[in-house]
């Protein structure tokens, strides 16, 4: 929750180089549901990002960030980080970065009919408790 206790909506991205999965949810429900994944890359990419963040009014952004399973950064790390920059530059809203090991495999297992959106509303489900971890304390 905001500081004046308003509940708080999100936009989560499972980011890759050829999709992005896409995901709402917000502090009220405190739980994230897919919605899709964007098979476009540069300015497509950027202008249907604008077009979904024109639709949902979040208050900000999640990304998910991938890591080895020891923690070490590797090439997908830093291209995350580099889309959570870029989305930051572009759109003015805060951007959060969650650890999303194994997140896709998780959605896989689960059953997902789109991996990729269903890893994103994973990584925004994680925030959400991170952010009601944090409220609870």
């Amino acid at each position: 929750m905001s500081a004046a206790g308003a509940p708080q909506s999100f936009l989560a991205f499972d980011f890759g180089i050829r999709r992005v999965g896409v995901a709402t949810g917000n502090t009220l429900l405190g739980q994230a549901q897919p919605l899709k994944t964007l098979a476009l890359e540069g300015d497509a990419r950027f202008a249907a990002i604008a077009a979904l963040i024109a639709e949902w009014q979040p208050d900000a952004l999640v990304v998910g960030v991938p890591f080895h399973p020891d923690g070490a950064a590797h090439d997908n790390t830093r291209r995350a980080q580099r889309f959570a920059r870029q989305l930051h530059g572009r759109f003015r809203l805060p951007v959060h970065e969650v650890d999303e090991r194994y997140t896709t495999t998780e959605a896989l297992a689960d059953g997902a009919a789109d991996a990729d959106a269903a890893a994103a509303s994973i990584i925004l489900n994680q925030f959400l408790r991170t952010i009601h971890d944090d409220a609870a304390t």
